[in-house]
């Protein structure tokens, strides 16, 4: 891709890029004000006793600590915002495509500066880069400031924002999302209904992998008595025949992988088919 082209897209996406950069100043500063509160935090949930003996705090002033919930909720906010990173990033995208066709500005690029072709790929190379690195930075920083993985303050690794939001999954949503927004303008032509049919198609893909995530791994069995580990993603459990099947901790990173990987399977095949839609529509 050009320059030209890296430029005219930059300033096309010039309101969203200028909102990516402040929105991850402000995730950089924020999680390191919640790493710096950590351990205040873990004195927030740890055991305490009245009075105060053998090396544990008194209870009373246990519970006058808010550390605990102020990071809790920090987490929770930077995780649950990673986890639906998808949603903007496609009704953006949508809208932007959309209201270019709409308004004949794709037409005239394509007979002035760029085919068609090299129009596309630049209104997705130059954001797929932009979410990739900025994601997968504010990624690291929360497994950062999340510390010791405490699950009663960052909450347990099986649940839906947890889990997208801890790992490449959450870049994998995101590119997801980009690729998705981008067919959808151009299958509607216009900003609002480009953005519509975007945000519809986030919503039935975020909850189909939602909803099948349990079954991207063989899941283990157990019969009988058993006493599972505090942070284990229950699938199903037969009461009256003690049958336990459920995805332990160690499982985290191959459900990551494969989730990962057919988002961004989807991410490709949507990028396929908003190229094979635009040769048709200027052959």
């Amino acid at each position: 891709m050009s320059t030209l082209a890296v430029r005219s897209t930059l300033r096309l996406h010039r309101p969203a890029a200028l909102l990516w950069v402040l929105a991850l100043a402000a995730a950089t500063t924020y999680l390191i004000r919640l790493h710096v509160l950590a351990d205040k935090a873990r004195e927030g949930v740890s055991a305490c006793a009245v009075p105060a003996q053998d090396g544990l705090p008194l209870c009373s002033a246990v519970e006058a600590i808010t550390a605990d919930a102020t990071y809790a909720d920090g987490i929770a906010l930077v995780t649950g915002c990673l986890a639906l990173l998808m949603f903007p990033v496609a009704a953006w995208a949508g809208a932007v495509v959309g209201r270019e066709l709409e308004t004949g500005t794709a037409r005239l690029a394509w007979t002035q500066s760029a085919p068609p072709a090299r129009w596309l790929a630049g209104r997705l190379a130059v954001p797929a880069a932009l979410l990739t690195a900025g994601t997968g930075t504010v990624v690291l920083l929360n497994n950062w400031a999340r510390g010791d993985e405490n699950p009663d303050l960052v909450g347990d690794w099986y649940s839906a924002d947890v889990f997208v939001g801890t790992g490449p999954a959450a870049v994998a949503h995101a590119l997801a999302g980009l690729a998705l927004g981008t067919l959808a303008g151009l299958l509607t032509g216009r900003a609002l209904a480009g953005a519509a049919a975007a945000f519809a198609g986030c919503l039935v893909l975020h909850s189909a992998v939602d909803f099948f995530r349990a079954d991207l791994w063989p899941t283990l069995t157990h019969v009988g008595a058993f006493e599972p580990p505090r942070s284990y993603y229950q699938v199903d459990w037969a009461a009256g025949e003690t049958v336990l099947t459920y995805h332990p901790a160690s499982h985290y990173w191959p459900l990551q992988y494969v989730e990962t990987g057919l988002l961004l399977a989807v991410a490709a095949a949507a990028t396929a088919g908003a190229f094979l839609l635009l040769r048709r529509r200027t052959a």
